[in-house]
């Protein structure tokens, strides 16, 4: 056996892998005891026929035996080739069963060939190699793994500041003064998405403006923009672009403000705040390839809260007189949205509609920006507003109206 063999070469130290496939095995084993036979008898020359091993071996069906008892010109010249022959053919007749192998499953497997000729050292040393090869260990090196929590957070800033000069001369003949002003804004943006259900979004808008009053005896600089706003939205998703949605808005402003050649204020820090909270939908626009994209909030039941921290100012807002509080309740639709009509030219605008059925104000603000390049820009600003909750003006009645175009320095991160 092959196994005997291997033993009588010597132990090896490490036990060896065996990579000869079965039906190969199988076909050594069985010549090697013919061999062993045919020795020990030496019933034949060193030049035994090659064709007595077929004997010896487990029974095959040779294609080549069948080929020539059927064809007419078998060469029959050789007796013991032939009456090997027939020992086989008489198998394949009467004891098919016997047969465990055909010529096609030996032709497959050829992994290892031994011919028969070679002598009995050649055949141990085939056999010693294939028993002393080792399966090679793939050369492993260490390998870091960093594991990155996913960041749901995404952040950004806008900022601006922008100056605008305006000369007239004493003489000029529609009259009119000189005066330089100058508007800053600050973004900030913190907005959380998980890519399933929930959305929280929160944004800080700040803006502060001044201009020279030379008519003004009282005071040199007054405010032109003054707007501190916080905006807050929490989503649950209910379908692609539409989410179950809590909003709260809060905004008042940082400077004091007066009237021309007065010192009776008319605004000031807290005076007032006011606060809308609102529970609706939200639907997410994204149109025109994505050039518009933006929010619309439609809050069919919503609060608002007013508060004036200085009582004589209640009756301005809204407040009745002796109070320095107002709540209500009502709805609420706000929409923020932001066009590129071009690389370079884009509308940015903010709408805050708020009904309790007795009392509406509407307020949309308008920012139509046009980008020289990534530092130098111009922005017109137009804002409407309605609101019949304050006394009504003789000439423009409950609407307000403010505009005023800039230029400077922008930059967004």
């Amino acid at each position: 056996m092959v196994s005997g063999m291997v033993a009588a070469q010597g132990r090896r130290a490490k036990a060896p892998v065996d990579t000869v496939p079965a039906i190969v095995r199988r076909y050594q084993d069985s010549l090697l005891i013919y061999k062993a036979r045919v020795d020990s008898l030496q019933q034949l020359s060193e030049k035994m026929n090659p064709q007595l091993y077929k004997l010896f071996v487990p029974l095959t069906f040779y294609n080549d035996i069948s080929h020539k008892k059927f064809s007419l010109n078998a060469d029959t010249t050789a007796l013991l080739n032939t009456q090997v022959d027939d020992v086989l053919v008489h198998a394949y007749m009467n004891r098919p069963d016997l047969v465990a192998i055909t010529q096609s499953q030996l032709n497959n497997a050829r992994q290892v060939q031994i011919p028969l000729a070679r002598e009995n050292a050649q055949l141990e040393t085939i056999i010693s190699q294939k028993e002393t090869q080792q399966v090679e260990e793939p050369d492993l090196q260490p390998v870091n793994i960093v594991v990155k929590k996913p960041n749901f957070w995404n952040f950004s800033a806008d900022t601006y500041m922008q100056f605008l000069q305006n000369y007239v001369s004493t003489n000029w003949y529609k009259g009119g003064e000189s005066n330089y002003s100058m508007v800053s804004s600050l973004t900030l943006q913190a907005n959380y998405n998980n890519k399933q259900k929930v959305k929280w979004d929160n944004k800080l808008e700040m803006k502060l403006g001044l201009q020279t009053a030379r008519d003004d005896s009282v005071h040199r600089r007054k405010p032109s923009e003054d707007l501190i706003r916080y905006t807050g939205k929490l989503g649950i998703q209910a379908s692609r672009r539409w989410y179950y949605t809590y909003q709260a808005i809060a905004s008042t402003q940082f400077m004091q403000h007066y009237n021309t050649n007065s010192h009776a204020v008319t605004a000031d820090f807290f005076a007032p705040v006011t606060l809308t909270m609102s529970l609706g939908m939200d639907y997410n626009v994204e149109w025109f390839k994505k050039r518009l994209k933006g929010t619309i909030h439609m809050g069919p039941f919503s609060y608002n809260m007013k508060y004036v921290n200085r009582e004589f100012l209640a009756s301005r807002y809204g407040i009745d007189a002796g109070h320095k509080v107002k709540n209500d309740y009502g709805s609420l639709v706000t929409i923020d949205l932001e066009w590129k009509f071009a690389d370079n030219i884009k509308w940015k605008t903010h709408v805050y509609a708020y009904t309790t059925y007795e009392r509406a104000e509407f307020t949309s603000e308008n920012t139509f920006t046009f980008q020289f390049n990534k530092y130098l820009s111009t922005n017109i600003f137009v804002y409407p507003r309605f609101d019949d909750s304050t006394k009504r003006d003789d000439h423009h009645g409950y609407w307000q109206f403010k505009e005023y175009a800039s230029m400077g320095l922008t930059y967004s991160f």
